[in-house]
């Protein structure tokens, strides 16, 4: 949930300036068929498992392009009642980072679904329960295809202009933050060789709520989170921070 330890002490900081918006336009670079990194898969699960927790399930790429891109399930428990999903294979590759942002080329993708969340693969027939697993392995992708970067308070709407990412949710865009739920030393990892890895946390919004960010910047949005209580576990019907009892702020 938003305020508490991730708001203060934690890694939950954005930027005081508006944030920027990921677009891209044309077809993506044309990536070639590729085979996971044993090694870098292991180091990035044994991370999650000393971290966040067991890792129940690896959903696993069967044929990839560019970069071949894992989903790790740390399934939940009485005491963190939601699954962390979690990407390996966005770092087998530096971004394009701005010059002065060289510490953040590489980088990994997670987010958080109730205990009651369908993952099975009869239940992803269904875009309803699909779709955060296709959101991560899309933006896992996006900066290797597109020639850009992802990091925190980014923002990438769900198509231009953004439209809701599955039938039953009017959700339809994804910032970046750190962690929120998880502990704070899961949002960096130095691989074996070298490599300094960060671990962002996808959290979808609301059109309204992109606008705001845009407009305003990531911290006036999270001060919004935070008033309303807003939790991070992803919840397709969840309050729409930018309406009120007197309409949109």
């Amino acid at each position: 949930m938003f305020g508490g330890r991730g708001m203060g002490g934690g890694r939950v900081v954005a930027d005081e300036e508006p944030g920027p918006v990921i677009r891209h336009s044309g077809p993506p670079r044309e990536g070639k068929l590729v085979a996971g990194d044993g090694e870098h898969i292991e180091a990035i699960s044994a991370h999650i498992e000393r971290h966040v927790g067991p890792v129940t399930m690896v959903f696993h790429e069967i044929v990839s392009t560019g970069v071949h891109v894992d989903i790790h399930q740390v399934g939940a428990t009485a005491e963190r009642p939601f699954h962390v999903l979690v990407t390996s294979g966005m770092s087998d590759l530096a971004m394009s980072v701005p010059e002065g942002a060289e510490e953040f080329r590489f980088a990994e993708l997670f987010l958080t679904v109730p205990a009651e969340w369908s993952l099975t693969m009869e239940a992803f027939k269904d875009e309803a329960n699909y779709w955060p697993i296709r959101t991560l392995k899309v933006l896992a992708r996006m900066p290797h295809e597109y020639d850009t970067w992802l990091s925190l308070g980014h923002t990438v709407g769900h198509g231009e202009p953004p439209t809701p990412y599955a039938s039953g949710t009017d959700l339809c865009a994804a910032l970046l933050l750190g962690p929120v739920s998880v502990p704070d030393e899961f949002g960096e990892f130095a691989m074996p060789d070298g490599r300094k890895v960060h671990f962002w946390q996808v959290f979808p919004l609301y059109r309204e709520e992109l606008d705001l960010k845009v407009k305003r910047g990531t911290d006036a949005l999270l001060e919004l989170f935070t008033r309303h209580r807003t939790p991070d576990v992803i919840d397709p019907k969840r309050r729409n921070v930018c309406r009120s009892r007197f309409g949109w702020w």
